[in-house]
């Protein structure tokens, strides 16, 4: 079954948002999420997968947009890429910019299933399904990433008012 050009125009429509939030949270820069999201149109259209429902239709987008964002990743660590200066005019919030850097700063196999979890709201389950890893895998790397971001934000934030630290189980951002 071939894709028209209507079932892209209907694909950024249901699933456009989550697509770029997931790539920019991963790869930080407009246009190398530009270019990721071109690739997973593509390979959308060239591949004219047929989906049983809505859900498997997202989930499959959401799987080739980490892909392309890792194979994104690793042609970066090869090359010269971007500073993270590019992503401040990019951010909602000045407040949020230690928490986006924090969060960019982790190694991309914890911000994958962090992002998955906690902007996407997919379950364990439903990540370990997308990311083709078992469920203790997922939720191994749930428990390093909030380690990892835990104490890269304990070190650039004050302590808490009245002497305790937060509680940074799920990241403010």
């Amino acid at each position: 079954m071939h894709k028209s050009e209507a079932d892209i125009r209907r694909i950024l429509q249901a699933h456009g948002d989550a697509l770029y939030r997931t790539a920019f949270l991963l790869l930080g820069n407009q246009a190398d999420v530009q270019d990721t999201l071109q690739e997973v149109l593509l390979r959308f259209f060239e591949k004219a997968p047929a989906f049983s429902s809505a859900e498997h239709e997202r989930a499959w987008l959401l799987h080739v947009a980490t892909n392309c964002c890792m194979d994104c990743l690793r042609f970066r660590k090869r090359h010269a890429h971007a500073d993270l200066s590019q992503m401040q005019d990019c951010l909602a919030a000045p407040k949020q910019q230690p928490h986006l850097e924090e969060l960019y700063a982790l190694p991309a196999k914890w911000k994958s299933v962090l992002i998955l979890h906690y902007f996407e709201g997919y379950s364990v389950a439903e990540i370990a399904q997308i990311m083709k890893l078992s469920e203790n895998a997922v939720k191994k790397r749930l428990q390093r990433g909030r380690e990892a971001l835990k104490l890269a934000l304990t070190e650039t934030e004050p302590e808490h008012p009245h002497g305790q630290a937060q509680d940074l189980r799920y990241p403010a951002i």
